[in-house]
């Protein structure tokens, strides 16, 4: 065991987390469709992870080795770990896919259509369902060796590649080649069959397509059919950000994607030396971009498999809870008047959110409304609100982040809506992504000349819809420390070249470093003075170096250091220079995206709910807020939350220096399940 190295890898840090993923498809104490679910989502983020990642790395790997000795590490070996550790979680995958998941659904009366013998009948309805759905839909193209294609295949579709051989020709002739594009983009991947032996059936797409290949190629012999896809370069290259329109830029980018260079070519391990030596040739791919999977691909589309049985074979679903105190007022600006409020999704509802917009659009004594967007939901009812608002005569501004990857072209439209209506759209900062969750509604009072400001700042987007799925902190406040400070943070928006300081809530390039050092310097004093030092970290991803040595700094003084790491996680346990430091992972049904800063100050706890990790994009090159909690119950309320999920022991894990996801040893009898603990804690509030 290599003891020495004091950081892991990042990018197999983050595999070690989607292999956690991927043994929550093996968890028999869960539903089938939850584990089917698992599954989608496993493959749905090593899919970006090849388009974001390791297209970073290649590209590296491309560049002049004169150039690349700038690095510290070696792109290619980076690229072969990923290889070799993906090589391995993959086999897993469709070993648990084939061999267990299957079996089960066939148990549970589903039938996942695998060349089992179909009636007349069966036949007859396929047919007549491709002869007047998929047909219609179908562009077969032949294959020529003369290359510079590439752009016809369409990112992270599946593919039909074919070997086909023309009946009017002798057997010794050449055989031709053609590729046809799945519909499952329009028709969608799985064709609902009348049932087979009193079972619900369902067949993939592409074998319908499989059965009626000779109605596509009439004059053809269908020799062989393998599956294929391509993932492209998701990355969005805007090579000077600082002058010019952003905007257009992005746009025209935004298309550049569509045809982006090759992350990964997948295709099925079947596939003969000749297949794949067209393929090679008429899309312009190296040996490099080829990576043999199974026989199926895009299992993100599991999503779409119907549960005919549902609610069986599915978790309960969780009654979403109601807030005790904002229940009492019907006005939630007159709540947030009085109290500091703390929302925890998804377990309690996040209608308050939208009410507070809704309300600030309609309220007569509120005159602005300033927020951040950086994914909204689609149809969102924050951003009709804010439009609501606008023709109100409110005056609105909206920072709008276009940047947000995956969510651009989303992001731009709601900007270009939004403008439509008369709102103030700040679209991005050049050289900065704006990753802050935060609202100010704004009540001017001409008569008296107050001004008086009722804030909610959140860890997770503004976004109603993952609001139901991601646990995320939500916060309303009106103290004026901390709407002052987002004032300041507004301010700066709309003029970035302004410098301010913000006393209260912490952001990057300002503050944020500087506080966290402070604090977790204090605690390793505390702990030298022989008084309890203790910190906890709840974060989706901790890389950067420097927040890592301090870290191990402190453990190594005497400090206890409790981490809640979903994701990427560079700092390695368990070794002579990382003592006390626990890493505890969590993957359950609800996905874990808050941000904690909590630290024992020698009793007297302090909380910071943030919506920036400790990664170095997140501490040095994006504005984010970290927002202070001061009221003492709303303290002590996130670390008992925080307690039920370092006790853990059912869906938590503890990270090993060998990167390994441990189960938990379980000394009491009962087991603990964090978030349905945490559901229950508030349900009893």
């Amino acid at each position: 065991m290599d003891t020495e190295n004091r950081y892991f890898d990042r990018e197999l840090s983050w595999l070690s987390f989607n292999r956690l993923v991927l043994e929550q498809t093996k968890d028999k104490s869960l539903p089938l469709f939850e584990r089917i679910k698992f599954c989608a989502i496993y493959d749905s983020n090593l899919d970006e992870f090849y388009r974001i990642r390791v297209a970073y790395y290649q590209s590296l790997a491309d560049i002049p080795k004169k150039s690349r000795k700038v690095l510290d590490y070696s792109p290619k070996l980076v690229l072969s770990n990923i290889k070799e550790e993906v090589t391995k979680q993959l086999k897993d995958f469709e070993n648990t896919f084939y061999n267990e998941i299957i079996p089960e659904l066939e148990e549970s009366g589903i039938i996942l259509w695998q060349n089992q013998e179909l009636s007349k009948a069966h036949n007859a309805y396929l047919k007549d369902y491709f002869s007047k759905e998929v047909l219609p839909e179908i562009q077969p193209v032949l294959l020529s060796s003369s290359g510079a294609v590439l752009s016809f295949l369409k990112d992270n579709l599946i593919y039909l590649a074919l070997k086909i051989h023309k009946k009017s020709r002798p057997p010794e002739y050449k055989s031709n080649y053609a590729v046809i594009q799945i519909p499952s983009d329009t028709l969608g991947r799985f064709v609902s069959l009348p049932p087979l032996n009193d079972k619900f059936l369902y067949i993939f797409l592409e074998d319908v397509i499989k059965k009626h290949l000779y109605m596509i190629f009439p004059g053809y012999n269908i020799e062989a059919t393998y599956s294929i896809k391509l993932s492209r370069n998701a990355d969005l290259m805007i090579e000077d950000e600082f002058s010019g329109n952003l905007l257009n830029k992005l746009k025209k980018s935004l298309k550049q994607r569509k045809t982006g260079l090759p992350a990964r070519f997948i295709y099925d391990g079947k596939m003969p030396e000749d297949v794949k030596e067209v393929l090679q040739l008429a899309f312009n791919l190296s040996e490099k971009d080829f990576f043999p999977v199974g026989k199926y691909l895009n299992f993100s589309d599991l999503n779409q498999l119907t549960n005919p049985f549902s609610p069986k074979f599915e978790l309960s679903p969780l009654k979403q809870l109601n807030h005790p105190v904002i229940d009492k007022y019907d006005s939630i600006i007159d709540a947030v008047e009085e109290n500091d409020l703390l929302l925890h999704f998804p377990y309690q509802t996040y209608d308050y959110v939208l009410r507070f917009f809704h309300e600030a659009a309609t309220n007569p004594e509120i005159n602005e409304i300033k927020t951040t967007q950086y994914r909204v939901a689609t149809n969102s009812a924050i951003v009709n609100a804010l439009i609501a608002a606008a023709g109100n005569g409110k005056e609105v501004t909206v920072f709008v982040e276009v940047k947000a990857r995956f969510d651009e072209e989303n992001n731009i439209a709601f900007a270009d809506k939004m403008r439509e209506a008369g709102i103030n759209v700040i679209a991005s900062i050049p050289g900065l992504k704006v990753h802050a969750k935060a609202a100010l509604a704004i009540k001017n009072s001409s008569k008296k000349g107050k001004r008086k400001s009722y804030a909610f700042l959140g860890t997770g987007n503004f976004n109603e819809k993952t609001a139901r799925q991601y646990a995320d902190e939500g916060f309303f406040t009106s103290d004026k420390n901390i709407t002052k400070d987002l004032e300041k943070l507004f301010l700066f928006l709309e003029n970035p070249i302004d410098t301010f300081k913000f006393k209260h809530i912490l952001v990057p390039g300002f503050n944020m470093l500087p506080v966290i050092r402070e604090k977790v310097n204090r605690e390793i004093n505390y702990a030298q003075e022989g008084k309890k030092a203790h910190l906890i970290f709840k974060l989706n991803g901790l890389g950067d170096k420097e927040i890592i040595d301090l870290l191990y700094d402190a453990g190594s003084k005497g400090v206890k250091i409790d981490l809640i790491v979903r994701g990427i996680c560079k700092l390695r346990p368990n070794l002579p220079f990382s003592k006390n430091i626990t890493i505890t992972r969590i993957v359950d049904r609800f996905l874990e995206h808050s941000r904690i800063y909590a630290f024992n100050n020698s009793g007297n706890k302090e909380v910071y709910l943030s919506s920036a990790d400790f990664l170095s994009r997140n501490l040095r090159r994006r504005i984010e807020a970290a927002f202070p909690v001061y009221n003492r119950e709303l303290v002590q309320e996130i670390f008992d939350i925080l307690k039920l999920q370092l006790r853990d022991n059912v869906k938590a894990k503890l990270l090993d220096e060998n990167i390994r996801n441990m189960n938990k040893e379980v000394t009491e009898t009962n087991e603990y399940r964090s978030q349905s603990d945490i559901y229950n804690y508030l349900k009893k509030k």
